[in-house]
């Protein structure tokens, strides 16, 4: 039976990076964010977003995802009540992918809220990326031309290294492209033994 490896991180930890160098190794890698943005173009979940926030956050039948996000994320409960729409397809859409590559020994779920949203619950082993504060915002301020105070407030808004790490099978400390590919090198040994 295939097994699903979770692979996590908070924002700017290196998570792309390590899907990346796993995918050019042949191993499937579903990107959950992708795949949720995706899934949020379809009118059904853009129906159901609709009447949950009102109709001012769909322009021409497609979601101002600008809009949405100024809703739901300084307010915890209506975040909750968007992952409680879209969660539930992500999760439909994760089994049928599984399914196709079922052929495969492993394959990977990238998610940011791997363990916020209860996914680790369905993965037979988690990753998780970390980085040193400081490189972290780099390189995210870097990546979407941001200010250092909202990177940060992302970052509040997430779960902690130490938070991650405790409910994690493997580390990863992504300091260098070399040491983390070794790292991974070394990941992939040890799921392959078990």
């Amino acid at each position: 039976m295939t097994k699903i490896i979770g692979l996590t991180g908070g924002i700017g930890s290196g998570k792309t990076m390590v899907a990346e160098y796993l995918k050019s190794l042949g191993i499937p890698v579903y990107i959950a964010d992708d795949e949720a943005r995706e899934l949020m173009t379809s009118n059904k979940i853009i129906n159901k977003i609709s009447s949950s926030f009102g109709k001012e956050v769909v322009e021409n039948g497609t979601l101002n995802r600008t809009k949405l996000a100024q809703i739901v994320f300084n307010n915890p409960e209506k975040l909750q009540k968007l992952n409680s729409i879209v969660h539930p397809e992500v999760k439909k859409h994760f089994d049928a992918w599984v399914k196709k590559h079922e052929n495969f020994p492993f394959v990977v779920k990238e998610a940011a809220i791997l363990f916020e949203s209860g996914s680790y619950k369905y993965c037979d082993a988690v990753i998780t990326v970390t980085a040193p504060l400081e490189t972290r915002l780099q390189r995210v301020i870097d990546r979407d031309k941001t200010d250092r105070e909202a990177v940060l407030k992302r970052i509040q808004n997430q779960w902690t290294d130490e938070q991650r790490i405790g409910k994690s099978d493997y580390v990863i400390h992504n300091l260098s492209i070399d040491s983390t590919k070794k790292q991974i090198n070394e990941i992939l040994k040890s799921l392959k033994n078990q």
